[in-house]
């Protein structure tokens, strides 16, 4: 995906999704305000009790008859107003939930689209840190400017500052063999310098690398072990160690051929042991006798 569109795709979710939220919490703050007023309403719509003043001249009946009829009277009018403060709070409330329900689904798939954009970006740098980490084991490693530059400084034929330009990126990335290996050619093929060259492979040996690679570095030092620099124990006891160490690998095979070690021959896998002849059991025999087909003795 273009950096721009993407860049342009957070910008709108992200917005997308504040807007949302501070609708949500707009309705909410409304419908604490709307309950609060709807209480105080209904409070101030009870009336005060009524008092009616005795009068000398009427008896004491007309009075209790009055005060039930005022109270009576008083009810119906609070229940009046309660019903209609509902049948209001009800017809607010439903443009309401309409509005909640709107940006309560805007938000949610804001946030799934966001959550697949992170997800796909953190999957492409995790596989990306672990390509590198493939490639820098297997001692291809990953161009960089730098090392391009100290490349280029070989070409010209400039192989002492090529080394140094090569020598400082591998102490930042020290994961990146191949240069040491690079190295280590510079100095062999290049300038002469074998005791150099040994020097860097030996460095280069005390990596964990994989087997085979770990292999080919080390007949290549037993290599200038033996010829250039004159050292034919030091060659037997690295050959000797290839093979201990990773026999398995077509290093090993080659320094098998140094020393003049016969390949090891497989053991040849073990005949299955033949089965067992089943065992047919007889019949038993019946005694002979002479008498006609079906009699038998007594």
């Amino acid at each position: 995906m273009n950096p721009k569109v993407k860049l342009a795709l957070y910008l709108v979710l992200g917005i997308g999704l504040a807007v949302c939220i501070r609708g949500l919490l707009g309705i909410a703050r409304e419908d604490a305000t709307s309950t609060a007023s709807t209480g105080a309403a209904l409070a101030g719509t009870n009336p005060a009790p009524a008092t009616n003043v005795a009068v000398t001249n009427i008896a004491l009946t007309n009075v209790a008859s009055a005060t039930s009829t005022n109270a009576a009277a008083t009810n119906t009018q609070v229940t009046q107003v309660a019903a209609a403060t509902d049948d209001g709070a009800t017809r607010k409330a439903s443009p309401r939930m309409g509005r909640f329900m709107a940006f309560g689904v805007a938000g949610f798939f804001a946030v799934v689209a966001l959550a697949i954009l992170i997800g796909h970006d953190v999957s492409r740098f995790f596989a990306a840190r672990v390509e590198n980490f493939i490639f820098n084991d297997d001692l291809k490693g990953v161009r960089d400017p730098e090392y391009d530059e100290a490349e280029a400084l070989w070409a010209k034929g400039d192989y002492l500052d090529s080394i140094q330009l090569m020598r400082d990126y591998y102490k930042r990335n020290p994961r990146e063999v191949h240069v040491a290996l690079r190295i280590a050619e510079i100095y062999e093929a290049n300038l002469g310098n074998y005791l150099a060259a040994a020097l860097e492979y030996e460095e280069v040996l005390k990596k964990n690398l994989p087997a085979e690679r770990w292999g080919w570095a080390a007949i290549h030092l037993s290599n200038l072990y033996s010829g250039k620099l004159n050292k034919v124990e030091e060659a037997t006891r690295l050959l000797h160690r290839i093979v201990d160490e990773f026999g398995h690998t077509a290093a090993a095979k080659k320094a098998r051929e140094r020393l003049g070690i016969p390949e090891p021959v497989p053991l040849p896998e073990p005949e299955p042991e033949p089965e067992p002849e089943p065992v047919v059991k007889e019949a038993p025999k019946q005694p002979q006798h002479n008498l006609p087909p079906g009699f038998r003795p007594k």
